[in-house]
């Protein structure tokens, strides 16, 4: 495969006709972080994606026909806040494409358009050993926050 141009990259809202591309980028997504997601819970979190009546924002990389990376971003709201806040919950760039600035547009498409529709802030964690930091730490340094995780 021929490594594409950033300058031809369309950044936009998922669609319908998406879905083969993101399930193809959500399986290299879910293998990267050694998990596994059950079907119906990909099925549910495609059709969120679709559905304007969920605080969910898809947002796909296109080049020519093909899908090469994708965002999901959550909206919530603050207690320390009056406008909602976006929540970089999923960043994947096909591995054949990476290096080419495709992760930093995807992260500048969705600080655009929080500035752009007033949220007060967008946030996303990762794993402390991700490569992926090199670019994060490009937008903002990581804060001494520390996660935890209780399954319910």
């Amino acid at each position: 495969m021929t490594p594409i141009q950033t300058e031809a990259l369309v950044i936009r809202d998922v669609t319908p006709a998406d879905r083969e591309d993101w399930l193809r980028l959500w399986a290299g997504y879910t293998a990267f972080y050694e998990t596994e997601v059950a079907p119906r819970v990909s099925a549910h979190t495609w059709a969120r994606l679709l559905d304007p009546a969920v605080p969910m924002l898809g947002r796909v990389a296109q080049s020519g026909t093909r899908v090469v990376g994708f965002s999901i971003a959550v909206l919530h709201e603050g207690t320390w806040v009056e406008a909602p806040i976006g929540y970089l919950e999923d960043l994947f760039v096909d591995p054949a494409h990476r290096g080419l600035g495709i992760g930093k547009r995807l992260i500048e498409d969705l600080v655009a358009l929080g500035r752009a529709r007033g949220w007060s802030r967008l946030y996303w964690h990762t794993r402390q050993d991700n490569p992926a930091r090199k670019l994060y730490d490009t937008f903002v340094q990581a804060d001494d926050f520390v996660r935890y995780q209780l399954a319910l």
